[in-house]
């Protein structure tokens, strides 16, 4: 499974154009009035500003080279600032393994550059935002985690520990052991590095195979067709 095109709603497009395109450098791969994309790594970033709601905020991260989280990390600091948890500016998740650091982007985003050991390459340039391998995780809120679960199960996407869903917890769910998840969750789970609690909000991730999920206008999450995406917004 791989995170193809990521789309997220946004009530401050140009600012968050402004943001990812000027401030930290991502290449600027589409745009109209409503939506702009960027280029990350192998994937797409999609923000919109149809049919927005209120201010919709998600959590989301990207892969990094595991050799560079220090040179990444520093990068970063140079660019934004980075958020706190404990006090502590990175956060070792020795049972992956893997170093992560997060930053907020102006739509109240919690984004996160994480290096996974032993699953990303390695890279012998220097740091920059070209270094950045993919889409690694987004957070699927949804109203009910293990009957999604079920339905994940469909398309051959299950919970990576192959654990039961639960609502308590978050679930990594994936394909297969390349550091790519949809972290399905429930309503308010607090988000690492931020005081914001997990909230259902449109979005649309569209896979490398020949599927789209996400959760709709109406809260309702779906599982689509790329042909039957195509004819869907968030």
């Amino acid at each position: 499974m791989e995170i193809k095109i990521l789309t997220l709603q946004t009530g401050k497009l140009e600012k968050m154009k402004e943001f990812y395109t000027q401030y930290l450098g991502f290449p600027l791969c589409g745009e109209s009035s409503k939506s702009f994309q960027i280029q990350v790594g192998t994937s797409i970033l999609e923000f919109t500003n149809e049919n927005v709601v209120g201010e919709p905020y998600y959590h989301f991260a990207f892969n990094i080279p595991p050799n560079q989280f220090q040179e990444a990390k520093k990068w970063l600091k140079g660019k934004t600032t980075l958020l706190l948890e404990d006090g502590e500016d990175e956060a070792d998740f020795s049972f992956w393994p893997a170093h992560a650091c997060y930053f907020e982007d102006p739509a109240g985003n919690i984004v996160e550059l994480i290096a996974r050991y032993y699953v990303n390459p390695n890279s012998e340039s220097t740091f920059a935002v070209n270094n950045i391998l993919n889409i690694s995780e987004i957070g699927l809120i949804v109203k009910d985690s293990p009957r999604v679960g079920e339905q994940f199960k469909e398309i051959n996407i299950f919970d990576s520990d192959n654990d039961p869903i639960t609502t308590s917890s978050l679930n990594f769910m994936q394909e297969n052991k390349n550091g790519v998840f949809i972290i399905l969750a429930s309503i308010g789970r607090r988000w690492l590095f931020s005081e914001k609690k997990s909230e259902i909000f449109p979005m649309k991730i569209t896979l490398d195979k020949q599927y789209c999920v996400g959760v709709d206008e109406e809260h309702e999450f779906f599982i689509k067709t790329i042909l039957e995406c195509s004819h869907i917004g968030t």
